[in-house]
């Protein structure tokens, strides 16, 4: 029996600034016993809770399975420990594979040759039983294989989620530096928006918070548009079970009411950009969208409004920036009465640029950036 197969402890890996929300949506999905740890949450799970959460859960990167933990203090024991893995409970020399690590504070310190070792095993398991070899994919792999080494402690682990569970599939292209899913979906968390008010984002770019509302109130699961996931791989997948869950799932999606989502920005590019994005997720087409500079726009009173307006170098002058930091502040404070705003400060330093008293700042990092999300209510 494999690790997870023994214990029903699994690992989410999820961005530290994301953690307490995470925490909160897993135990929403049915996973139990959550323990926050270095680099993500560990909880207990079966089967059909582990499906669920592959399928529904937004914050989350990847849901790991824990396949064999050992002491690892040399790139020899962890070849040795991966030549005597059965690996074709998992995979045939059909199918391809990758594997990525993480090594910290341990004897083996190159997390790119931790990966080569491994893989090294793996092959040479394969071409002792089989004669033949499977081969690696490092993009689209049908099996990701995670090996994580911690105080020359190693986890080699299967990757249920098939991939990174921030890649929806909906996002066709995109402008610059675009939002994360998994931080759009944080901070829709954030605001407590359910539906009952308008929901407006000045300055949509390639829509990614138009989507990730859309999907929230719609409850489109975020593994809608996913093909495949890597727990089909597990040598106890249920089929059966995947599909009752997968449909229980599909039969909670509601329509989106005309008019509750709108999105604009001043770049025609942009908008053409979150019109396809949204395209690929059910009714897309109701979101209303228009090539608009904000400071032009009517406004939104008793609505929520949520914006990730530019920072960083790359996107302009600084001073060109702070401008358009005050335009925002002044727009929401003459023409969105009675609305509450939320605005992720990608650099916090421009916050003082919006001319409005918070309500509320909430650390938000992820990406490497040391953002905030910052709430202001609108009287």
């Amino acid at each position: 029996m494999y690790d997870y197969q023994k214990d029903k402890l699994f690992f989410a890996q999820i961005a530290d600034g994301l953690k307490e929300l995470g925490d909160r949506e897993l135990s929403s999905l049915g996973a139990r016993n959550t323990s926050q740890a270095y680099g993500g949450i560990y909880f207990s799970a079966g089967m059909e809770e582990l499906y669920r959460i592959n399928y529904s859960a937004r914050l989350s990167t990847r849901i790991l399975a824990p396949l064999v933990t050992f002491d690892c203090t040399s790139a020899d024991q962890l070849y040795e420990k991966a030549v005597r893995t059965n690996w074709t409970d998992f995979i045939s020399t059909e199918n391809t594979f990758a594997v990525f690590s993480n090594v910290s504070n341990s004897t083996i310190t190159n997390s790119h040759y931790a990966s080569l070792r491994l893989k090294d095993g793996i092959v040479d398991a394969f071409r002792e039983m089989t004669g033949k070899r499977p081969d690696i994919d490092p993009v689209n792999p049908d099996l990701w294989i995670n090996l994580h080494i911690r105080d020359d402690r190693a986890v080699i682990g299967l990757d249920t989620s098939g991939g990174s569970l921030h890649r929806r599939g909906y996002r066709k292209d995109a402008v610059s530096a675009p939002m994360q899913e998994t931080t759009a979906a944080a901070i829709i968390r954030h605001t407590e928006w359910s539906g009952r008010v308008p929901f407006y984002d000045p300055m949509c770019g390639s829509g990614t918070l138009l989507c990730e509302a859309l999907m929230h109130y719609c409850r489109v699961p975020s593994g809608f548009l996913r093909e495949h996931f890597g727990f089909e791989f597990l040598p106890d997948y249920d089929e059966q079970l995947w599909t009752k869950v997968k449909e229980e799932i599909d039969n909670r999606v509601r329509a989106l009411p005309a008019g509750l989502i709108s999105g604009s920005d001043s770049s025609g590019e942009a908008v053409g950009i979150s019109k396809a994005n949204l395209s690929s997720l059910p009714y897309g087409d109701k979101v209303n969208l228009e090539v608009l500079d904000f400071r032009k726009h009517r406004g939104l009173e008793n609505g929520t409004i949520v914006v990730n307006p530019p920072y960083g170098i790359r996107m302009g002058k600084r001073q060109g920036l702070e401008l358009l930091y005050k335009s925002l502040g002044d727009f929401l404070k003459q023409r969105c009465r009675g609305s509450a705003a939320y605005i992720y400060f990608g650099d916090r330093r421009f916050i003082s640029n919006i001319g409005l008293k918070p309500a509320w700042k909430k650390p938000l990092k992820t990406g490497g950036l040391d953002g905030r999300l910052v709430k202001y209510e609108l009287f």
